[in-house]
């Protein structure tokens, strides 16, 4: 793991109200803040390590169209025949957080560094 510069040591907290903002919208933004790109000591090789992202309101989250009726996130166990599979809307109902990560974490880039980046959105 590269050595963060001491300059970029500090924490960066970024606080978002998700009241009735739509679901996508909402996870590019905080996308951007957790990649550190609306800074000027941006690299794409390095995360801003010191990002956080503090989001309030989340059950008042909007989703556009019919997506918590008809989209469904798929799990798979390993074993054959369990494949799983839960309704969104149900899944947003019981743990919100959950189906927020599981937007962003779509959107963040699939290397080593996006479970640390998931792990920097607090829910409050």
């Amino acid at each position: 793991m590269p050595k963060i510069p001491a300059q970029l040591q500090k924490q960066d907290f970024v606080t978002i109200n998700a009241a009735g903002v739509p679901a996508g919208r909402l996870a590019t933004q905080v996308v951007k803040f957790l990649l550190g790109k609306h800074t000027a000591s941006y690299l794409r090789r390095m995360p801003a390590a010191n990002q956080w992202v503090k989001i309030e309101n989340i059950k008042q989250l909007r989703f556009t169209g019919r997506k918590l009726q008809q989209k469904t996130f798929y799990h798979h166990t390993g074993y054959m025949g369990h494949l799983k599979e839960e309704n969104m809307g149900k899944m947003f109902e019981q743990d919100p957080p959950r189906v927020f990560r599981h937007i962003v974490g779509g959107m963040l880039p699939k290397n080593k560094w996006r479970d640390t980046l998931l792990k920097h959105i607090i829910f409050i």
